[in-house]
């Protein structure tokens, strides 16, 4: 299931049912329409049915009301296929609070040593820490429908989502936002790298390299680059495409 092939649907406003639902109980192979909808939402679609219409319901939510999760993983290689996640860290933010926080480290026989020392992380750390599959059930259920932000969040988001559906489960079809996109649009930096960003910004947050550290970071970055934004700027939706570069 390709997350852009339903995003791009929504590039032309107003969708009418009928050229949406079929496609939409063909990409969950579902004959009840009530039931695609469902389960679209399920895996974290922003959706607002108008009258005839369907629309992206980011188009319909403030920033100002919207809850953000910060999400970072640490993982042994960049392919999902052959290589696991070993740390996740995600962070919850709404209206100017942290509301919660999830943490853990993920089983894996092994991590090679360029991980180790990029991220501290050892394989005897790892002996008694939790299944990667019983992870991400639990991180999908704390990430919920709220917003995915990761600096590079096109790795993090889709790693974590291919990785559910080689377990047998649905993809990710959250509202993501990278803080990298949205930093070279409001902050003017020489480099946006997180690690370099962090003591620009005077972010200063010591460890790095560690997911809830790197996702307590790109929080803070995301804080920073909202004072920048144009006043025109007001919805989720338009927050995500003023960070793609496009013109409101």
């Amino acid at each position: 299931m390709s997350y852009n092939k339903i995003y791009a649907k929504f590039q032309k406003p107003h969708l009418k049912n009928e050229k949406f639902l079929p496609f939409i109980r063909d990409i969950f192979e579902v004959d009840d329409s009530n039931l695609a909808l469902e389960l679209l939402q399920g895996c974290g679609f922003w959706l607002m049915q108008k009258d005839e219409f369907f629309e992206l319901g980011t188009l319909y939510k403030e920033i100002d009301d919207s809850v953000f999760c910060f999400v970072d993983i640490e993982t042994i290689g960049s392919k999902p296929q052959d290589s696991k996640i070993i740390e996740i860290g995600a962070i919850k933010y709404y209206k100017g609070k942290i509301i919660d926080r999830f943490e853990t480290l993920v089983y894996a026989e092994f991590v090679p040593e360029h991980i180790v020392e990029l991220t501290g992380i050892t394989t005897q750390m790892l002996e008694d820490a939790p299944m990667e599959h019983k992870i991400l059930k639990a991180f999908r259920e704390f990430l919920g429908d709220s917003i995915f932000v990761a600096h590079n969040v096109l790795f993090d988001y889709t790693f974590i989502s291919e990785k559910l559906e080689i377990y047998g489960d649905f993809p990710l079809l959250n509202p993501r936002l990278c803080t990298i996109d949205l930093a070279r649009k409001s902050i003017l930096s020489l480099r946006y790298s997180l690690g370099y960003l962090n003591h620009f910004l005077g972010i200063n947050i010591k460890e790095q390299h560690r997911a809830l550290s790197d996702a307590y970071m790109s929080l803070e970055v995301f804080k920073i680059a909202l004072l920048s934004l144009p006043h025109n700027v007001k919805n989720v939706q338009e927050l995500i495409e003023f960070s793609r570069g496009k013109k409101l």
